[in-house]
């Protein structure tokens, strides 16, 4: 069935105007005459200016117009899936890491292949380039994690891992050090979190002391505290210091796996949300449990600091959505309304409204004052999965196991527009800073980036192997 539809909606695709460059005529392999679909979409990433959208997926690297949603360009080469990508911070060269073991450099702004770089005898599943992007890295399963010269592609050094391979990592905010874990989608786990000084090529420290592969990995927003979430067996929240390595807390207390964690604005707190149902608020400093905020009647599925940091959402299985004073743990309001798990929470960038996405189909509006609910938004026809508003507020996107984003008018809940073209269920959603692009990924294992005023295709990025479940932009786009 799920062939079927894929070959319908492209079929639709094709016979529509939006698809002026035919791209089912480029770059195809000798013998083929056309190509049906666009495979798996594995990662997407725009551009630092926020012009261009870039999704990795199993037939090579698309490049979109975020503007126009157009396709500009598909990138080949690689032999495999492309597993991940990464623009420079100027935005002009993409990295992507594959299955085939290499890593390949791309002109951004032409496409143009710069060079390949060998030496992972692995699959690479994780690139990252430094903040100042003189320097990138490449996280493999044979245990390396490389970093290279940005410029030249020369490799400046390997860092040889005691244990398993990487494939998640991370570069501190200074861009001194690399964070790498393994995650429970890999084929084993040492369950450590490892902290590497990329100018000396030394281990600075390795994080032990999780029971479980890690669930979640997050830096304070001054980058002096790493936070990692354990999983069913473990149970724990562990707090690292991130310039001696040494393990600062552990948090103790969840009952099953945690689900989420999340620094408040000011760093001051953490709040971590669990399969047990409840969510606790932490001292990031002491490690001293504050509150722990009990109500839902089942699992935790989302939470999240308001801007200000004052209020914390979160959503769960119970088909409610909680408020709480981020400071007293007092429970505010309980939104209540959804006939089914809510999904999904998001503030909007002044706090003053609530988005909730849930498996009654719809998406709720809330006011975070009165906790009144506001409006219902109705179209959707399946699980809606992924809320998300623009940086200015006015628009929310939606997306859904109905394998649409549709875009909403967050003041007055007029719809927009539907943005199509996933041939799975859309998983998550992200502005760009701008708010000129949206960003979203799928079980499809692609992530395509939309205008998000036109609503325009842009790019679609491929590589993934398995679905998109997070997407996050960097602060500068």
């Amino acid at each position: 069935m799920k062939t079927t539809a894929a070959l319908l909606i492209l079929f639709a695709l094709l016979l529509s105007n939006t698809f002026a460059q035919d791209y089912t005529q480029w770059e195809l392999p000798d013998g083929a005459k056309a190509r049906l679909g666009k495979g798996w979409i594995t990662e997407i990433q725009y551009s630092p200016e926020g012009t261009r959208l870039a999704v990795a997926g199993s037939i090579g690297i698309w490049i979109y117009d975020a503007v126009t949603y157009r396709e500009v360009a598909l990138l080949t080469g690689h032999t495999e899936f492309v597993t991940s990508i990464a623009f420079s911070p100027d935005g002009r060269t993409l990295a992507s890491g594959s299955a085939d073991e290499t890593v390949r450099l791309w002109d951004a702004v032409t496409g143009e292949h710069k060079r390949t770089l060998t030496g992972h005898t692995s699959s690479v599943w994780s690139v990252a380039f430094s903040p100042d992007g003189r320097t990138f890295a490449s996280g493999s399963w044979d245990k390396t994690v490389r970093i290279w010269d940005a410029v030249t592609g020369e490799q400046k050094r390997a860092l040889t891992l005691p244990t398993s391979g990487f494939d998640r990592i991370a570069f501190s905010p200074d861009g001194q050090m690399v964070a790498g874990w393994t995650s429970g989608f890999a084929l084993t786990s040492d369950n450590a979190v490892q902290l590497w000084d990329i100018v000396e090529g030394k281990l600075k420290g390795k994080f032990t002391g999780h029971t479980d592969p890690i669930t979640s990995v997050t830096f304070s927003p001054d980058g002096r505290t790493l936070a990692s979430g354990g999983g069913f067996r473990d149970k724990t929240v562990l707090l690292w210091d991130v310039v001696t390595g040494e393990q600062k807390r552990t948090l103790t207390g969840h009952t099953d796996s945690i689900t989420s964690i999340a620094f408040s604005p000011d760093g001051r707190t953490l709040a971590s949300g669990s399969r047990d149902e409840t969510v606790k608020l932490w001292d990031a400093v002491t490690g001293e449990q504050k509150q722990m905020l009990t109500g839902h009647t089942s699992k935790l599925k989302s939470i999240v600091f308001s801007p200000d940091g004052r209020t914390l959402a979160s959503g769960s299985s119970d088909w409610t959505i909680r408020l709480w004073d981020a400071v007293t743990g007092e429970h505010k309001r309980t939104l209540t309304g959804h006939t089914h798990i809510v999904h999904s929470v998001a503030f909007s960038p002044d706090g003053r409204m609530l988005a909730s996405g849930s498996w009654d189909k719809t998406v709720k509006l809330w006011d975070v004052v009165t906790g009144e609910h506001k409006r219902t938004l109705t179209g959707h026809t399946y699980i809606v999965h992924s809320v998300a508003f623009s940086p200015d507020g006015r628009t929310l996107a939606s997306g859904s196991r109905d394998e649409t984003v549709k875009l909403w008018d967050s003041v007055i809940g007029k719809h927009k527009r539907t943005l199509t073209g996933h041939t799975s269920e859309v998983l998550s959603i992200a502005f760009s800073p701008d708010g000129k692009t949206v960003a979203s990924g799928s079980s499809d294992r692609t992530v395509r980036l939309w205008d998000a005023v036109t609503g325009e295709h842009r790019q679609t990025l491929t590589g993934h192997t398995e679905f998109v479940t997070s997407i996050a932009f960097s602060p500068d786009g």
